[in-house]
C-alpha cells in the first residue's frame, strides 16, 4: 500500500454502505487501514458488511443502522462512530432516495419532497455534525456521491438529477466553508452503475447493451470503480482536491 493511499488511523461514515457502491468504498477503504461504520436502514444488511470486512481485516467495522430522513437517526450514527472509535476522520454521503421514475410532469409533491430532502437536506445534516471535530483537528475528508445525471438532462429521473446537481454545489459551497480548516469535501459522479439502486436502468441484456453502447469504454461502471475514487479523495493523495466534481463514468460525458 503507498504511503498516498494509506487511511490507517482513519474512522469513515459511509451512508449506504450495506450493498452497491457503499458497500465497495466501505471495503476498499478497509483494505487501506480505516476503520469504517456500515450504515443502511437495516440492522442485518449492515451486520452482514461488518462482519465481511472484520473477517478479512479483524476490527475494522462497526455496523450503525440509520435512516437517511431522521435527523435523530443520523446524529445517533454520528455518535455512535465516537463511543466506538473516538472521532470521524471521513464522511462519504452516498444514501440517496429515488422514489419516481418518469416525467416531471408525473411527480407527485411527496416524492419530489422526498429526494430533495434525502438527497441534499440530509447530507448537510451530517456534514454540521461532523465538520466541529473535523475542525478542531484541522483535517477531515468529505465526499458526496453525486451523478452524471446533475451534469446533464433526463426526461425519467428529472427530480434526482435535480437533487444531484444540487450536490455538486453543495459541495462546492461547503469547500469555501471548510476548506480553510483543512477540510476537503469533494463530490463524485457517478455514470451508470450496476447496482441495485440503478437496475432500473440496465437490468435487461437490451439495456445493458444499449447503456453501455453510450460509453466510450462500452461498459457500465462497477461499484470498485467509484470505489478507487473515493479512496483517492479521502486519503493523501487527494489532500489538495476540494470542491470538485469527479466524473467517473467510463466516458459517457465525454
Amino acid at each position: 500500500m503507498g504511503e498516498l493511499f494509506d487511511l490507517t488511523g482513519k474512522v469513515a461514515i459511509i451512508t449506504g454502505s450495506s450493498r452497491g457502491i457503499g458497500r465497495a468504498i466501505s471495503e476498499r477503504m478497509a483494505e487501506h487501514g480505516a476503520k469504517v461504520v456500515i450504515s443502511s436502514r437495516k440492522q442485518g444488511p449492515c451486520e452482514e458488511v461488518a462482519e465481511a470486512i472484520n473477517a478479512r481485516t479483524p476490527g475494522r467495522a462497526i455496523a450503525v443502522p440509520a435512516n437517511i430522513s431522521s435527523k435523530e437517526d443520523l446524529q445517533h450514527l454520528v455518535d455512535e462512530t465516537r463511543a466506538a472509535f473516538g472521532k470521524v476522520d471521513i464522511l462519504v454521503c452516498n444514501a440517496a432516495s429515488n422514489p419516481y421514475y418518469g416525467p416531471m410532469s408525473g411527480i407527485s409533491d411527496d416524492q419530489f419532497r422526498k429526494i430533495l430532502e434525502n438527497n441534499i437536506i440530509a447530507n448537510n445534516w451530517l456534514v454540521s455534525m461532523v465538520a466541529p471535530e473535523m475542525r478542531a483537528r484541522r483535517d477531515g475528508a468529505i465526499v458526496i456521491i453525486s451523478s452524471i445525471g446533475g451534469l446533464r438532462g433526463t426526461p425519467v429521473i428529472g427530480a434526482y438529477a435535480i437533487s444531484k446537481a444540487a450536490d455538486m454545489q453543495l459541495a462546492r459551497n461547503l469547500a469555501q466553508e471548510l476548506s480553510p480548516d483543512n477540510i476537503r469535501v469533494n463530490c463524485i459522479a457517478p455514470g451508470l452503475v450496476k447496482t441495485d439502486f440503478a437496475r432500473a436502468l440496465w437490468d435487461t441484456p437490451e439495456g445493458e447493451e444499449r447503456a453501455s453502447r453510450g460509453t466510450p469504454l462500452r461498459r457500465l461502471g462497477e461499484p470498485d470503480d467509484i470505489a478507487g475514487a473515493a479512496v483517492f479523495l479521502a486519503s493523501r493523495a487527494g489532500a489538495w482536491t476540494t470542491g470538485q466534481t469527479l466524473v467517473v463514468d467510463g466516458g459517457a460525458t465525454a
